[in-house]
């Protein structure tokens, strides 16, 4: 019995070491590619699903992202229906809803959780900025899944982020392919709420600029600060 009880233990440490080597080559793989990534196209899938209702909603656009070397990196998606488009330029948010012909505008540090709006997504691409240094800070990392296939197609790992530190958030999830790109993010809050992110159609490093990110307002648009 002891004999067996030590090959156990054995086993199980060395699965344990397997796993923190595994998880810190897919965070080099992130790393590498975050890099590498100069801006981004691409479709977004967002499904936001209610807990308590047991329902959810999806919703369908395009994105575009811009890193920018010591800034916040440039953001805009405009969704389809219903129609509203975010942007998010040097740490800034404006939403614009057409139908009400109005725009939120304020600080995406300050926006934790906005009026219920889309800035969730956000939060899910700033993933795709964030470096192995600022992982191991923020989160504790758990590998949950390899080979996971996406709707999409795209065969990834699938990790769980716990904040160290106590967030607008409870935890976070990604699936990132073999080449270290986040393919798929689900953000979920204390109430079990959660936004999950699927991007689609990957452009990478086209070329972009920072009026392609500007929302043109038109006259009488009524702005909302927060």
């Amino acid at each position: 019995m002891a004999v067996f009880a030590a090959a156990f233990i054995t086993l199980g440490v060395a699965d344990s070491y397997g796993q923190v080597n595994r998880i810190r080559e897919i965070k080099s793989r992130m790393d590498e590619h975050n890099k590498n990534l100069t801006t981004l196209r691409a479709r977004v899938t967002m499904v936001k699903r209610n807990n308590q209702l047991n329902d959810s909603e999806t919703t369908i656009g395009t994105a575009i992202y811009a890193k920018r070397p010591g800034k916040d990196a440039l953001v805009r998606i405009d969704w389809e229906r219903p129609e509203e488009s975010l942007a998010v330029i040097d740490g800034q948010y404006t939403m614009f809803r057409p139908r009400l012909q109005v725009a939120y505008k304020g600080s995406v540090k300050d926006a934790t959780k906005p009026k219920g709006d889309k800035t969730t997504s956000n939060s899910a691409l700033a993933f795709m900025n964030m470096s192995k240094a600022q992982l191991d800070a923020n989160y504790e990392v758990a590998l949950l899944a390899e080979n996971v296939r996406l709707s999409s197609g795209v065969v990834t790992f699938h990790l769980q982020l716990t904040p160290k530190a106590r967030t607008s958030y409870k935890s976070a999830e990604l699936w990132v392919d073999k080449d270290g790109m986040p393919q798929q993010t689900k953000i979920i809050e204390h109430n079990n709420d959660s936004t999950t992110v699927l991007l689609t159609n990957l452009e990478k490093n086209v070329s972009l600029k920072k009026s392609n990110f500007e929302l043109s307002l038109p006259r009488g648009t009524k702005i909302q600060k927060s």
